[in-house]
């Protein structure tokens, strides 16, 4: 096989035999290329909502691992490879190529995906002799983490490509494909590459979407390895957020997701931002939330900011929900604030990560707050959106935590009775700098035991919450039928609370008379809860209405105060008990090890 044409600019570094195959006048780059040795290439175009084209270079199964913005780029690379001629394949049997979109943020995650290369890597040997079996690629921030030590396990994995090298990815399963072909590698980062030309091309039933409108992270916190595999920050144009919403609206989506690795630090210098800006009208304020620094200098004089943008994406259609993730703490400036208490269709559900309950430890692991700073914006967001649900993250035995460090953690879990959390033991991650600078000195049997006690604080505040959605009604947004039975219908709130309900004809309208109809997935429904637990809402329908027609008549899309069950809506909440506590319940809550 000889390596022509691109692999001469370095698109990749082929290994064994074909280490030195290229002609090139000059060695390749070690991990790949950077986006400007692909200037001059024309760029992939971008896939549309709905089908992809007919296959004319074989199939791609993908699997998908860690957060929300990894989906998001599983969408992208979909698209990516389609316009390139590949179509989705159902199974990794029937696909030519398996790529694994991976997670790097804790040692489970990725233990998860060296079982899986494991299974691929008998799958191939299986594979009869004329057939080379599928190219397997790992994708993504392991694949930025690890680089080239992926190639060199024993022969897993054919392609690494890093989460700014998914428009070269045609061009690299072309170069590895076949039997013995060799293996490739880009992990180069980018710091312009937002795939902001790329329609992703997402899997249809779902009326809830993802955006991605910025990637990449400054803040530099000492236990977190996402500044190393994502990058440093830098945010799409508006105008191409717009339109992608635009086309969400019109394609008939009634929820989107705006993502990014620190989402509401989104600051747009482009001159159509400059331009949009002129009309937003706010004053200029402190960018960070009252008694927030970091470790760098922000950039956001002359930007469009995330307030801006998130008020212009909530008014391109008042029934599309709008929520956002994953913020940091410090970039709830009260222009957002006012935003989210302004536009009834921006939900009032936040995620304000923590990771610790003591000053201490924040400090050690370079957050920018104190104890006191958090406690003070929950209590001004609480103030600010009344009824807004709040989750956190907590890491159990970071490096020096004491005793009182982590009692400090449980008055925090105590104080503030979150919605959700998110718990983890801690994990040391190469390149960190607490891995270079800090020791990791808590035993790992002591970090499982406060990890189960800050479960368990967590749990004590959510049961207490739960009994108090006993009668109150709520906006939900119908997913469909239940997975433990198809006469129960689910959805999410505007706090993204699980609910369950009957699947039974309703009214059709808050009006009175309204003609019954039966609730479908992308409907709202006004339900009264009638029975709550840890992680679910059990109801029971009142109608079916739109966003706009329940903000009218209840004045906003948070839950109402609590009002008194009926004879009917008791009898319903006995039979929804008597059915037992279901497997949707979850989602409340998530501990992991490391």
């Amino acid at each position: 096989m000889s390596v022509t044409g691109p692999c001469q600019r370095g698109v990749l570094r082929h290994l064994g035999p074909l280490r030195q195959a290229s002609t090139a006048s000059r060695w390749l780059p070690e991990d790949g290329l950077t986006l400007q040795d692909f200037a001059s290439q024309p760029r992939h175009p971008a896939a549309q909502l709905g089908d992809a084209p007919a296959s004319t270079r074989g199939s791609v199964f993908m699997e998908t691992y860690g957060c929300q913005m990894n989906s998001a780029d599983s969408e992208v690379v979909h698209s990516i490879l389609a316009s390139a001629g590949y179509s989705r394949a159902d199974s990794p049997a029937a696909a030519s190529v398996v790529l694994l979109n991976t997670c790097a943020i804790r040692d489970n995650a990725e233990a998860k995906v060296w079982q899986r290369l494991g299974y691929y890597s008998n799958l191939k040997r299986a594979a009869p002799r004329a057939s080379p079996g599928p190219v397997v690629g790992v994708l993504g921030c392991m694949a930025e983490r690890l680089k080239h030590r992926l190639l060199e396990s024993e022969r897993l994995v054919d392609i690494v490509a890093g989460p700014d090298a998914y428009r070269d990815l045609p061009r690299l399963i072309d170069l590895v494909s076949g039997r013995g072909a060799g293996t490739a590698i880009n992990v180069q980062l980018s710091a312009d590459e937002t795939y902001a030309d790329v329609a992703p091309l997402r899997a249809g039933g779902s009326h809830s979407a993802y955006l991605s409108i910025m990637r990449g992270c400054n803040n530099m916190c000492a236990f977190c390895i996402v500044p190393y595999v994502r990058g440093r920050e830098r945010s799409r144009p508006l105008a191409s957020i717009l339109e992608e919403v635009h086309r969400l609206s019109d394609s008939g989506f009634k929820e989107v997701t705006l993502l990014g690795q620190n989402v509401n630090s989104y600051a747009d210098f482009s001159a159509a931002g400059e331009a949009a800006r002129a009309t937003f009208g706010a004053p200029d304020e402190e960018v960070y939330a009252q008694g927030f620094r970091s470790v760098y200098r922000p950039r956001r004089a002359g930007a469009v900011s995330f307030a801006e943008l998130l008020d212009r994406v909530a008014e391109i259609d008042p029934e599309l929900r709008v929520r956002f993730t994953s913020p940091h703490p410090k970039d709830f400036s009260d222009a957002v604030l006012r935003v989210i208490a302004d536009r009834p269709n921006v939900c009032t559900q936040l995620h304000m990560p923590a990771q610790s309950g003591s000053s201490a430890v924040l400090a050690a692991m370079r957050r920018g707050y104190t104890r006191e700073a958090y406690d003070a914006l929950v209590d001004r967001v609480r103030a600010a959106l009344p009824g807004v649900a709040l989750s956190t993250d907590m890491i159990s035995g970071f490096c020096g935590e004491t005793p009182a460090d982590h009692a400090a953690s449980l008055d925090l879990m105590v104080r503030h009775a979150f919605d959700a959390a998110f718990t983890f033991a801690y994990s040391d991650r190469e390149r960190t700098h607490a891995a270079r600078h800090l020791a990791d000195d808590v035993a790992p049997a002591e970090k499982l035991r406060r990890l189960g006690e800050l479960v368990a604080a967590h749990r004590a505040g959510l049961h207490r919450r739960a009994a108090e959605e006993r009668g109150r009604t709520h906006l939900v947004l119908v997913e469909g039928a239940s997975r433990r039975s198809p006469a129960v219908l689910t959805g999410r709130t505007d706090t993204f609370k699980r609910a369950l309900f009957a699947d039974v004809a309703v009214p059709g309208g808050l009006a009175p008379g309204s003609r019954p109809v039966r609730l479908a997935p992308g409907d709202y429904a006004a339900v009264r809860v009638v029975a709550a637990t840890g992680g679910a809402l059990r109801a029971v329908a009142l109608a079916r209405t739109t966003l706009t027609e329940f903000v009218a008549v209840h004045g906003s899309a948070l839950p109402l105060a609590r009002a008194e069950l009926t004879p009917a809506e008791l009898a319903a909440a006995a039979e929804l008990l008597a059915a037992g506590r279901s497997e949707e319940e979850s989602g409340t809550l998530q501990a992991s090890a490391g």
